[in-house]
């Protein structure tokens, strides 16, 4: 019988929807995943959604990757329409709190506020963390790399080593977070290849892991045809490539193939807090 240990995890998307800085949908998703063995989220975040626009595009990207939608939004015109967009693409959309709201509000007497974001006091650090978020959502996968030098960390890496998620996660952390893909044959730019300000991570993860999660995510996209994208050997050649760019520019490498999101950012923090002079995070 086949050791459950060393079998490869179950992958499924899912989709985080918030109107403020989704912590709470995030705590709440992995502590859920948590209880079920063998199975590893690919994770999408989208903070901050407040208009139908908004909206619109985030379900284009639910579309593109159908999985399990969780969502905290007080607006019901919002609301009602994730759910029936959800409902024509078959997938389940979970309010999280909902049930403890309205146990809460029935036990009380008192209806619910509809304030955005209500649980939070709005503090510096408040502010701080939803301009790092906006600065995050601008400067992803290689956006706007001219304004990369104001960023706190930038993170470089291959293809599926879970740059976005991580710039996100810092950025709930007030970290101000940039990132860009290597691209196989392209070069990367100036703007990035001579940062000075920001602490520079390099990502890497181990070539079939990395396999694996390229072929679930164009089997999403209903794409089964064999590409350089999914080949082994090309994408080991990636990794090496990577590798040898990370230490020809001096720059930190993290391999987050067993790394949850949250211990990648840890290791990042520790870094940023040793290059400017703090005491470890």
């Amino acid at each position: 019988m086949t050791d459950p240990k060393n079998q490869f995890s179950i992958y499924f998307h899912v989709h985080l929807v918030s109107d403020s800085t989704g912590e709470t949908l995030m705590a709440v998703m992995r502590a859920s995943v948590a209880q079920f063995r063998g199975v590893s989220p690919i994770e999408h975040l989208y903070a901050l959604v407040r208009s139908p626009r908004q909206l619109d595009r985030v379900m284009q990207e639910i579309e593109d990757a159908p999985g399990i939608v969780m969502y905290t939004l007080v607006n019901n015109e919002l609301r009602a329409q994730l759910e029936a967009r959800c409902a024509q693409l078959g997938l389940p959309a979970i309010p999280i709190l909902d049930p403890a709201l309205t146990s809460m509000g029935r036990y009380l007497g008192i209806e619910m506020s509809s304030r955005v974001g209500a649980q939070r006091t709005l503090d510096a650090e408040y502010y701080s963390r939803i301009e790092a978020l906006n600065y995050a959502m601008a400067h992803d996968d290689g956006a706007n790399t001219h304004e990369f030098e104001d960023a706190d960390v930038v993170l470089v890496g291959v293809s599926r080593t879970s740059k976005t998620p991580t710039c996100i996660y810092l950025a709930q952390r007030g970290i101000k977070a940039a990132n860009i893909p290597i691209v196989p044959g392209a070069a990367l730019p100036d703007d990035v290849l001579n940062l000075r300000k920001p602490l520079v991570v390099g990502l890497t993860a181990a070539p079939e892991r990395l396999v694996q999660i390229r072929r679930n995510r164009l089997l999403s996209l209903h794409e089964d045809r064999s590409t350089d994208y999914v080949d082994e050997h090309l994408v080991k050649d990636e990794t090496i490539q990577a590798k040898r760019l990370f230490a020809r520019k001096g720059w930190s490498m993290i391999d987050v193939t067993r790394r949850s999101i949250e211990e990648s950012a840890a290791k990042i923090l520790n870094l940023l807090a040793d290059k400017r002079g703090e005491h470890t995070l």
